[in-house]
């Protein structure tokens, strides 16, 4: 009970609940694009489910965030993951065709935790910096709390776009851009890369961003234009 009544606990749980919610306009476009092949009641549930369960998988990432980032490769690797998932939502093969109903949910969710799981290794580690202005020994609590409390913002925004698409299929190019826009920032900040893109590369971060965006993009729409054919 003495926690609740610390304003530095409240304070800090602000910060956590602020941030994850700035952080998380790429988790949910990815969100929106792997459910939007559901039929409208099993999207509700791929939303809210691959939501609570991206949110759950970032509090035990959020713990270990600093050991991570550190980790040679880690980053190049989640780019290359990063620009697959971007390709695959571009072109809607969730390689489910055949399956039934809970097959596809289960399919959407996958792609929501690996996708999350890819672009949260930046995000985790403003959520550690704001947990830490908590009271000693309430951070865990912290992000257990605060990451909770964003599950019905994700999911709304989530919904939101779920319904903007419909209406504008451009932005589903759009979503798969932008994470190849996130692919190719994260291959020029891993620890092995970092300092010769700084040294030698001037924006690294626009300049590999705009081709991991274009990449997607383009890769995406060729596999489009195959799939076509082939059918």
């Amino acid at each position: 009970m003495e926690l609740l009544s610390s304003t530095t606990f409240w304070i800090a749980l602000g910060s956590i609940i602020l941030t994850n919610i700035v952080l998380s306009g790429d988790n949910a476009v990815v969100i929106a694009l792997a459910s939007r092949n559901l039929p409208p009641a099993q999207q509700k549930r791929a939303i809210f489910w691959g939501s609570a369960a991206a949110i759950i998988m970032r509090v035990v990432l959020t713990v270990a965030a600093v050991k991570l980032l550190s980790l040679p490769y880690l980053k190049i690797i989640g780019a290359i993951l990063l620009v697959y998932i971007g390709v695959q939502l571009l072109t809607g093969d969730d390689g489910e065709e055949g399956h039934d109903a809970k097959d596809n949910i289960w399919a959407a969710i996958r792609t929501i935790l690996i996708a999350d799981l890819v672009m949260s290794l930046d995000n985790v580690v403003a959520v550690a910096a704001a947990a830490q202005k908590g009271p000693e020994g309430s951070q865990f609590l912290l992000l257990v709390i605060g990451l909770g409390l964003s599950i019905p913002l994700i999911v709304f925004g989530s919904t939101l776009l779920l319904k903007v698409m419909e209406r504008f299929p451009v932005i589903i190019v759009a979503g798969a851009a932008l994470l190849g826009y996130l692919a190719g920032e994260m291959l020029v900040s891993d620890p092995v890369d970092a300092a010769w893109f700084e040294v030698h590369v001037p924006h690294a971060h626009l300049v590999f961003g705009a081709i991991g965006a274009i990449l997607v993009v383009v890769i995406g729409k060729l596999m489009q234009k195959r799939s076509t054919q082939t059918a």
